[in-house]
């Protein structure tokens, strides 16, 4: 049950300079992938785009077809209360459980905050979540 959680986000690597969101943005375009969520970071000149995207796979041999470097990582979605404290409660059931948040990001939906969390244990991180209320997204993002 808890792997029907678990999200496969790609992660792609780029030198971090003018343009290159923009190449791989259109290339999803391109191949009509849609962009549910990303973050982007940066570190020694390079950056790290991280995508939740309707078509992971196809998104994954898109990339790789024009030289990206690209990966996946398992992840969970939270649906949370889009006000004061949302985050505290999502954050104190893993925190409360042992389980480190390694990095977040977070979109506003129309019905709820979504936070998408890259956990060090994630079965456990799902379990606990579901036990005390809470409420995941499905694996399966398209739409």
């Amino acid at each position: 049950m808890e792997k029907s959680y678990i999200v496969k986000q790609i992660s792609i690597f780029s030198e971090n300079r003018p343009g290159r969101l923009a190449a791989i943005a259109g290339a999803l375009r391109d191949a009509g992938i849609n962009i549910l969520a990303f973050s982007i970071a940066e570190a020694d000149g390079f950056g790290v785009v991280r995508a939740l995207v309707d078509r992971p796979e196809d998104a994954y041999r898109t990339l790789t077809d024009l030289g990206f470097r690209v990966s996946f990582t398992d992840v969970i979605g939270v649906k949370m209360r889009d006000e004061p404290g949302g985050l505290s409660d999502i954050a104190s059931i893993l925190g409360d459980a042992g389980i480190n948040i390694e990095y977040a990001y977070a979109y506003s939906g129309k019905d709820a905050a979504v936070l998408i969390l890259r956990v060090d244990q994630v079965e456990d991180a799902v379990r606990q979540i579901l036990a005390r209320g809470g409420e995941l997204l499905k694996a399966s993002l398209s739409r």
